[in-house]
């Protein structure tokens, strides 16, 4: 027999002490037909949180009662896996990575234009559900070059069994990679959920230099991930599940 039962609606929750942007966020957001959910700081996400089901933040950085940012990293560290879109008037790339780095699955910089918001939630929502990383992996491990990447706890094992950790960004990079051997990945198949602004967003060569310093951490890492001039990114290896 079918199921007939109605997909859940995805619950979003916008976080801003900004009265007038939170609502300008929700209004954006009602024709989507998600459940809107909002907190004006820190301690009243945590609060709903406890409360809700939450499918994907739209975290403003800087509250009135602690850093966007650490929180961020709280989460991650308690193994919260709802989707963080940052929303913050920090536009440095390095700003951009840092965020990427402590956990956020996206980074949008204030003033934005609240369609470029929407696509960007559809994006990541979408993405939640299709990810195969989310889902349980027949493979714990896939191998490529010298490394072996554990599906399960998401970091790097070295041949000499030594761990390396790394970042959400990270994973999520190497995991498409590793999804793709030997194929160049342009920025927009790499981040599609920046795929609007990803020509222009200097943060995924960031992103991918520093994921490069891990690999070349031993012998036979550093020529893994190469540059396609014009094009983008290719895993020059091949890849084994274990």
């Amino acid at each position: 027999m079918l199921d007939s039962s109605p997909a859940r609606q995805a619950t979003v929750l916008v976080v801003d002490d900004d009265a007038d942007i939170r609502d300008l966020i929700i209004g954006q957001l009602h024709q989507e037909n998600y459940r809107l959910l909002a907190a004006a700081s820190l301690a009243e996400l945590r609060r709903t949180l406890k409360e809700e089901a939450v499918d994907l933040i739209v975290l403003d950085l800087n509250l009135p009662d602690g850093d966007g940012l650490m929180l961020c990293r709280e989460l991650r560290a308690e193994g919260a896996d709802v989707q963080i879109i940052m929303v913050t008037a920090r536009g440095s790339a390095i700003d951009r990575v840092l965020g990427l780095e402590l956990g956020a699955d996206d980074y949008l910089t204030k003033p934005f234009e609240p369609r470029e918001l929407l696509v960007r939630i559809r994006n990541l929502l979408r993405r939640g559900r299709s990810d195969p990383a989310a889902r349980p992996a027949a493979a714990r491990f896939a191998r490529f070059g010298p490394w072996r990447l554990d599906l399960q706890q998401r970091r790097l094992v070295a041949p000499d069994d030594s761990l390396v950790m790394l970042s959400s960004a990270e994973f999520r990079l190497l995991s498409r990679f590793i999804e793709e051997p030997n194929v160049v990945l342009s920025r927009e198949t790499l981040v599609p959920e920046r795929r609007a602004t990803a020509a222009f967003d200097r943060s995924i060569d960031l992103q991918v230099s520093r994921l490069r310093q891990k690999l070349a951490t031993v012998p036979g890492g550093d020529e893994l991930i190469l540059t396609v001039r014009g094009e983008g990114y290719v895993l020059a290896s091949g890849v084994e599940q274990l």
